[in-house]
């Protein structure tokens, strides 16, 4: 703290605002103007206290004014204890920030959104992902604390160095050089030769879907969708005006016999279903893809966290079997590297590319351009393909774990779903009611746990899904025995 005078206080911080905006358009007070701007820019916190006002002979040539104007309105704030004033040093904002009452000098608006966009639980969303939990058990979060952030700082600097940025915008499709390694990739680990151009890079796989459906579904189509599911798809479907049918499931998958012959484009993750994890037979896949064919359909497969498979031998993909090129094929690296890079993947027949293309640049033009270059580098150096050889063998530990202590602490009230890929298992209730294994889950301390019925399209299905990317596995077992204690 700086003192001035006998009792006059300036904060230390005296950053010195140098975008303020005032707007004196069609304002006929100039003076009282800047005055109550001003005054509003404190009130509400935009001024922060300690933050140093541009000079008045600089103010006043930004606003065309006369000097005078400008140094009366600092010379009220200043009597009004809001500035202060040091000779030599500058005007700053001194009283602390009083926010005005909500809604004070704005009309209320009379703009409403469509009733579907209101239905999307963002709040719930953030919630989720904001809690910590001593025993976490959640989905969608792998280990990121196996990540190797040297690496990847190493990589990112490279592709921000002035001699490899772009001056201008990239390609809307994707970094070349990401594109090249994807397809690549994809051949190498899932036998499915892919064009590098029929690659188109996206924030993530709920963008590509975004992207699908703008270029592919008009409001009143029928989207069918595996139930239960993953409901950021089906909500973001719904959202679109798509008459959302949801399918039920059996042993072998989505039951193809009961998609409706009106179906336009139907949804699955057939290599670990989610949320269940029963993977798509190929008896099942052959009907799926037959079903298309004769409903003029587009099957969108979702290959979610294909990456971690622990012993099964792998199912081909849908697009590999496709000879009718009806299935876009969508991937992401949000579990194999880390979800907040928002990097995913669509894979499109040739005749729906150049639409897709022109779709992501309306939607954002590109993903981060240096992220691409440095993820096409991780890839093409090796790194990518170490990182997940390293975590399939600790996530193949994790998942025995689970279900270990599944048979353990839930034999008596859970069955175990089979599955042998991915990060999280699917635990079937066997006796309790979805209401039930809320009240349970909603008593547990220091336990967080998905429960099974939040991802039902139609009728709530209950259970729990247990991940095991946010847990070690010599924490698993005592995780599960608390969590069984709140289950009497």
């Amino acid at each position: 703290m700086l003192k001035i005078g006998p009792r006059t206080l300036v904060p230390p911080a005296t950053k010195l605002v140098d975008d303020l905006q005032i707007n004196l358009v069609g304002r006929k007070h100039v003076g009282r103007e800047i005055y109550s701007q001003l005054l509003a820019s404190i009130q509400e916190g935009r001024l922060e206290p300690g933050r140093r006002l541009p000079p008045t002979r600089e103010l006043a040539r930004r606003l065309k004014v006369a000097r005078t104007t400008v140094a009366l309105a600092y010379d009220r704030l200043v009597g009004e204890g809001l500035l202060i004033s040091r000779v030599g040093a500058g005007t700053f904002v001194k009283q602390p920030r009083v926010l005005a009452p909500v809604g004070a000098g704005r009309s209320e608006s009379q703009l409403s959104p469509k009733q579907e966009w209101l239905d999307v639980p963002v709040a719930f969303i953030r919630t989720h992902f904001a809690n910590r939990f001593e025993f976490d058990f959640r989905t969608g979060i792998p280990d990121a604390s196996a990540f190797p952030y040297a690496t990847w700082r190493r990589l990112v600097a490279r592709h921000l160095h002035p001699s490899t940025m772009i001056s201008g915008y990239g390609d809307p499709a994707g970094h070349p050089a990401l594109r090249s390694a994807i397809a690549r990739h994809i051949w190498l680990s899932r036998g499915m030769h892919v064009d590098p151009e029929a690659v188109t890079v996206t924030n993530g796989t709920q963008q590509a879907l975004d992207l699908i459906t703008k270029v592919l579904i008009e409001r009143g189509d029928r989207v069918a969708v595996e139930d239960p599911g993953y409901p950021p798809a089906w909500r973001l479907f719904k959202a679109v005006g798509a008459r959302v049918e949801p399918v039920p499931l059996d042993d072998e998958g989505l039951t193809v016999t009961a998609l409706p012959p009106d179906t336009r484009l139907v949804y699955v993750t057939p290599s670990h279903q989610f949320p269940i994890g029963v993977p798509m037979s190929l008896e099942r896949r052959e009907a799926l893809l037959e079903w298309a064919q004769q409903a003029n359909a587009v099957i969108v497969e979702d290959d979610y966290d294909g990456e971690f498979r622990f012993g099964d031998r792998p199912y081909e993909p849908l697009r590999a079997m496709d000879p009718a090129g009806r299935v876009i094929y969508v991937g992401s690296f949000s579990k194999s590297v880390l979800p907040s890079l928002r990097i995913g993947f669509l894979i499109a027949p040739a005749g729906l590319t150049p639409a897709i293309h022109a779709a992501k640049y309306l939607s954002d033009w590109h993903t981060m351009w240096a992220v691409q270059g440095a993820l096409a580098d991780f890839i093409e150096d090796g790194w990518y393909a170490r990182h997940v050889r390293r975590m399939r063998k600790e996530y193949d530990a994790r998942h025995s774990a689970v279900v270990k202590g599944l048979n353990t602490h839930f034999r008596d009230v859970m069955k175990v779903a089979p599955s042998a890929v991915g990060l999280h298992v699917c635990a079937m209730a066997t006796q309790l009611s979805p209401s039930e294994v809320h009240a349970a889950v909603s008593r547990a301390v220091d336990v967080g746990v998905d429960e099974l019925a939040r991802y039902s399209a139609g009728r709530p299905v209950s259970g729990l899904l247990f991940g095991y990317g946010g847990i070690p596995a010599d924490r698993i077992d005592e995780g599960m025995s608390r969590l069984r204690h709140w289950f009497g």
